[in-house]
């Protein structure tokens, strides 16, 4: 008897169907898996044969053959061990095939039978609402995950040996809302001492998804307001929070027990961290740091330290909004839809033009060129908001007036959130960065007197195209902020003093 069960294969974010073809042969006792499978399906020959064994069901002592259907689409992981053993009870009579009807069945197998998690869940059961299944048999450990996917029925599996009882009798698992969860964050933007205009360039770029460079001292606080950040964000909406959860469940990061991801992600690297780990990779590919952040922040600290070689892995997925993984077996695409924090000094001693009245800087003229080559010109190109940070006046720091806290600041981010949601209704994005050279002409109207003074700016500074365009999404969000919508000149103004360069390339001179 020939059994078929219904499984797949994560190819990145996305899915492929697979058939594990299941037949027992009246010869020589052999178990056999063909369809390009990896070396951990190849191994599931042993926890299958355990797993059936020790869940009391009798193992046949024929030739088993498993064939993993479509053959050209290389299949990788654990998550074919239940599929196969199910196919085994079924070519066995043990198990009634209609039971299995518009049923897709993935999960890892224990030696004593029971039903490990595996990664992708969410992917996975997304996938088979949409190709119209009915059901979906998952490890029990990966149900809160499943939850979040309405329009199918989740069926969850601890142990093998329950798998009849389960399937005749599956318990009522109802779709998941995201919940709301008091945030406790340990920093405010309350707690910086002056500062003013970073305030102003963080509340900016977190309302329009820009991105930000802090050079400063050491001591002047980028650590600290690159931290704040993250409490200014605006809420994740619903498609936000199944995206992102879908990336940590494909990386193996997502919390079982919570199951949706609702905080948008906060990902510090080290600038020890290789160009694998930040854009992904690996054998099986797996998303790196940038999807980590995806919907959220990536935060580069101590930027000028990073390996050039790493940092330019950076600059397509700035503008593409996706990384794009190319192996022998294919390529994988995965989402990078980050907000890009990074601080640096601004030479080697920390002091290079810096007013500070006792620390002078130490540096020699070639080693503050050789630390900003480090940062390519065509990366600085992609960050739109370049800000120079003094260290703090110490008169604010005995100061008692209330400064603005980040809910304040965040109750006002999240207004212009709204406002660019309506503009970008009818489009595939929703924010102002995100927006491409036809629809900036379409949605970024300049009064005469703007444009003016942005062809003037271009002329003088002898700004590139990108960033032009750059500069009138700047000033898109800067006049979202006032509830203006047309950018008028204070607004572009605004936004020229956030791309002035803050390196001196002509420090040899």
């Amino acid at each position: 008897m020939l059994a078929k069960i219904q499984s797949g294969a994560l190819r990145g974010l996305e899915c492929e169907a697979v058939d594990v073809e299941v037949d027992i042969l009246f010869a020589l006792p052999f178990f056999s898996i063909v369809g390009l499978p990896d070396t951990a399906i190849q191994e599931a020959r042993e926890r299958v044969h355990s797993a059936i064994k020790n869940s009391d069901f009798p193992y046949p002592r024929t030739r088993i053959v498993v064939n993993l259907a479509p053959a050209h689409l290389r299949k990788m992981g654990p998550l074919y061990d239940l599929p196969m053993a199910l196919g085994i009870l079924v070519t066995s009579g043990i198990l009634d095939p209609d039971l299995l009807e518009n049923t897709l069945v993935v999960g890892e197998l224990a030696l004593d039978g029971r039903v490990r998690p595996v990664n992708g869940i969410i992917a996975l059961t997304e996938f088979a609402r949409e190709r119209g299944f009915k059901k979906i048999v998952i490890p029990a450990e990966n149900s809160e995950e499943a939850r979040v996917i309405d329009g199918i029925q989740i069926i969850p599996l601890r142990h093998l040996r329950d798998i009849i009882s389960t399937l005749k009798n599956p318990p009522a698992l109802p779709a998941k809302a995201a919940d709301t969860i008091e945030r406790i964050d340990r920093v405010d933007m309350s707690d910086i001492k002056g500062q003013m205009q970073a305030k102003r360039a963080l509340e900016i770029a977190a309302a329009g998804g820009h991105n930000v460079l802090l050079n400063g001292a050491p001591g002047a606080g980028k650590t600290m307001m690159a931290k704040v950040m993250r409490t200014i964000l605006p809420a994740m909406m619903t498609e936000e929070m199944l995206e992102v959860t879908k990336v940590y469940s494909v990386a193996g990061r997502l919390n079982k027990e919570r199951g949706l991801v609702t905080e948008r992600p906060f990902r510090i690297i080290h600038h020890t961290a290789s160009a694998v780990s930040i854009v992904g990779g690996g054998n099986p590919p797996r998303p790196g740091e940038i999807s980590l952040a995806h919907r959220g922040v990536l935060f580069l600290d101590e930027l000028a330290e990073f390996p050039k070689q790493v940092l330019e892995v950076l600059r397509q997925p700035m503008e593409d909004r996706t990384i794009t993984i190319s192996r022998a077996q294919g390529s994988l695409v995965y989402p990078a839809q980050f907000t890009l924090i990074a601080a640096m000094n601004p030479c080697p001693c920390g002091y290079h033009n810096v007013p500070h009245p006792t620390q002078k800087c130490q540096c020699h003229a070639f080693q503050i060129q050789r630390y900003h080559k480090k940062i390519s010109g065509p990366l600085l190109d992609r960050i739109d908001m370049h800000l120079f940070i003094n260290p703090v006046d110490p008169k604010y720091f005995g100061a008692s007036a209330p400064t603005e806290s980040s809910a304040v600041i965040r109750e006002r981010v999240e207004k212009v959130r709204s406002i660019q949601r309506i503009r970008f209704k009818n489009e595939k994005f929703s924010i102002n960065s995100e927006m491409q050279n036809r629809e900036i002409q379409r949605y970024c109207p300049l009064t005469t007197e703007a444009q003016q003074l942005l062809n003037r700016a271009m002329e003088t500074f002898e700004y590139s195209a990108r960033s032009y365009y750059r500069i009138i999404k700047i000033a898109r969000t800067i006049a979202d902020l006032d509830a203006q919508e047309k950018i008028e000149v204070r607004h572009l103004a605004e936004a020229l003093q956030y791309r002035q360069k803050i390196f001196n390339c002509n420090i040899l001179a």
